[in-house]
C-alpha cells in the first residue's frame, strides 16, 4: 500500500503568494484612505530605522537564525558549486540587475507618472531590496522543491556573513551613482539590527536549547 507523502508545506505557506498580494493591496488601501497610519509609523523611527518594521523583521527571521548551524559551514568544500552560483547571483548580478530594471521603469516607462524626486526615492528602495539576499524565505523555497535542508542552511549562513561585508559597499556605490545620499551609519545600524542581533540571538538560543536538551536526557538516564 502506498502511503501519502507529507509535503511539509502548511496552508499558509502553500498560498504565500496570495497572502503577499493581499498584504500589498491592504497596505496601498490603508495608505490612501487612512493616511494617519503611515504618518504615525513614520514617527516611530530611530536613526532612520523604523521600529515597527524592525520588530516584524525580527519576528520573521529569528526562527530562521535558530536553525543556522555554523558547524555545517565546514561541509562547504564538499560541494561548492551551488554556493558559488548563489554568491555570484546574489552579489555580482542581482543588485545591479535590480538597479538597471528599476531605473528603466522609474525613469523610462513610468517617467510621465512619477516625479523625478519620487522616482529617485523608489530607486533607493529598490537598491536596498535588491542588494540584500533573501534569508528567512529560503527555507520555504527549499522545502517547496524538496531541497537539501543542510545545504540550504550553509547557503543562508554564508550569505548572512557576506552581508556584513558586501551589502554596505554595494548599496553605497549604486546609490552614489544615482546621487542619493544614504549615510554609512544608517546602513551599518540596519545590518546590526536586522542581521547581527537576530543572528547572535538565534545562535545563543540554539546553544541553550541543545545544552538544556542534553541535560534533560542525562537526567532521564540517571533516573533509569
Amino acid at each position: 500500500m502506498k502511503t501519502r507523502q507529507q509535503t511539509g508545506i502548511s496552508f499558509f505557506q502553500k498560498y504565500l503568494t496570495v497572502w503577499v498580494l493581499l498584504c500589498m493591496a491592504a497596505g496601498i488601501l490603508i495608505g490612501h484612505f487612512i493616511p494617519v497610519v503611515p504618518e504615525a509609523l513614520e514617527r516611530m523611527e530611530i536613526a532612520g530605522i523604523s521600529i515597527p518594521i524592525a520588530i516584524l523583521i525580527w519576528i520573521m527571521i529569528y526562527p530562521m537564525m535558530i536553525k543556522v548551524d555554523f558547524q555545517s559551514v565546514k561541509e562547504v568544500g564538499k560541494n561548492p558549486k551551488g554556493l558559488f552560483l548563489t554568491w555570484i547571483v546574489n552579489w555580482a548580478i542581482k543588485p545591479f540587475t535590480m538597479y538597471g530594471l528599476a531605473s528603466l521603469f522609474l525613469f523610462g516607462v513610468f517617467k510621465n507618472f512619477i516625479s523625478p524626486d519620487l522616482a529617485t526615492q523608489y530607486l533607493a528602495g529598490a537598491v536596498l531590496l535588491g542588494a540584500a539576499p533573501c534569508t528567512a524565505m529560503v527555507f520555504v523555497w527549499s522545502t517547496l522543491v524538496n531541497g537539501n535542508p543542510a545545504y540550504t542552511v550553509v547557503q543562508v549562513a554564508t550569505n548572512d556573513l557576506i552581508i556584513l561585508i558586501a551589502f554596505v559597499p554595494i548599496v553605497k556605490f549604486l546609490l552614489g551613482v544615482s546621487n542619493v545620499s544614504v549615510p554609512y551609519s544608517t546602513l551599518f545600524v540596519s545590518i546590526f539590527l536586522f542581521v547581527v542581533i537576530p543572528l547572535a540571538g538565534g545562535a545563543i538560543t540554539r546553544v541553550a536549547v541543545i545544552i538544556c536538551g542534553i541535560c534533560r536526557v542525562k537526567s532521564i538516564d540517571d533516573r533509569i
